[in-house]
Formats: C-alpha cells, structure tokens, sequence
C-alpha cells in the first residue's frame, strides 16, 4: 500500500543529481577528444596525415552529437522534476553509466576504420551501436520509473510527454541494429556515416526535450 508520508520522507531536491550528472556528462564529452592525435608522418606529409585521420573526426563528432543531445534532453526532461527519490537516481545513474561508456566504442570504432581491418571493423560498428542501444535502453528505464511516481514531477505536469519521449527512444531500437547490419554488410565506414545521421534524423533527444517543455 502506498504511504504518502514514506514517500515524503525518502525524496529530495533535484540540485544535486542535476549538479553530478552534469559533471558527467562534460567529462564524457571531453574524454572524446582524446582520441584525436596528430598523425605519425614524415616532414611535408602532414595534409595528407591528417585527411586520413577523418574516421576519428567523424566517429568524435557523431559521439559528441550523441552526447551533446542527451544532455539538452537531460536538461529539458528535470526541468519538470521537482523531486528525487532513490530509485530515480539509480534510475539516472544508469543514463550517466551508459553515456560515459561513449568514447570507448568511439575509440574502438575509429582505430579500427583507420587500420582498415574489415573484421575488427564489423566488430566496432556493432559495438558502437550496441551502446547506443544501451543508453537508450536506460531513459527508457529512467522515464518508465517517473511515469510510475507523478508526484516526483512539478506540480500540474502531466506525464504525457515522457510516453512521447519513449516513443521516439523506441524508434533507436530500430535504427541502431538497421545502421549496424549496413555498416556489416558494406563496410564500417557506411555505419559510421548513419550513426552520425542518427541523432539528426530521429530529431535527437534535444528535440525530445523541447516536445516536454511545450506539454
């Protein structure tokens, strides 16, 4: 039986989940560009150097986009929580864990393109698009849990706008297997491209963010 005092006695503000997942999300982002290094090439080579370097600079601006959009959405989504409990911040630990996997696959997608290895390329596009799939996997947990607990949003919020928000997380479950089978079965390079067009197309979870703050 639901005891509203409990309940009352277990929540708390939303400063400091705000304050720590923000902190983890601006490292995340900066950990991507550890993967960009000036290329290894003799004296006079240096343009061409760095033109083959694209792999890294497009596998960091489609995980900087990835992020980047995941915290508008983040930030857009607790403008409407007006209290936390402790499942709901385990339920945003596992959006924080998810996205600060991010630059490994990042990294392991980008070296392996540049090493032109078309197995161990595979092998990185279904990495990639397997923590994406994850980080989805765990807003869908994150929303699911507060649509459950209304009385942890502000007051007069409905909760229609986290069900279309997991409406268009569930279209990632589509796209990120899709784009992965087309990356196997034409290259790691084609995968690469669609996973930069995936936060574009899908509208990204910036977009999701604003659809809330209009409900």
């Amino acid at each position: 039986m639901d005891d509203p005092g409990k309940r009352s006695r277990e929540r708390s503000d939303t400063h400091r989940a705000e304050g720590f997942s923000d902190a983890v999300f601006a490292i995340s982002i900066t950990l991507l560009v550890l993967d960009l290094k000036p290329p290894a090439v003799q004296a006079g080579e240096l343009r061409a150097g760095l033109s083959q370097e694209w792999p890294a600079y497009l596998a960091y601006a489609t995980s900087f986009l990835y992020i980047a959009v995941v915290w508008l959405a983040h930030e857009e989504v607790f403008g409407h929580v007006r209290w936390m409990d402790r499942g709901l911040h385990w339920a945003n630990l596992g959006i924080l864990f998810t996205t600060a996997v991010m630059p490994f696959p990042t990294a392991v997608v980008s070296d392996a393109i540049r090493r032109h290895d078309p197995v161990d390329g595979r092998a990185a596009v279904v990495l990639y698009a397997v923590a994406g799939l994850m980080l989805c996997a765990s807003w869908l947990i994150f929303l699911r849990y507060l649509r459950r607990r209304p009385w942890l949003l502000e007051e007069g919020v409905g909760t229609g706008f986290l069900d279309r928000i997991a409406a268009r997380l569930r279209i990632a479950f589509v796209l990120y297997p899709t784009a992965a089978v087309l990356g196997h079965l034409a290259g790691p390079r084609v995968a690469l491209l669609l996973f930069f067009a995936l936060p574009v197309v899908n509208g990204g979870l910036y977009r999701l963010g604003v659809v809330a703050r209009r409900t």
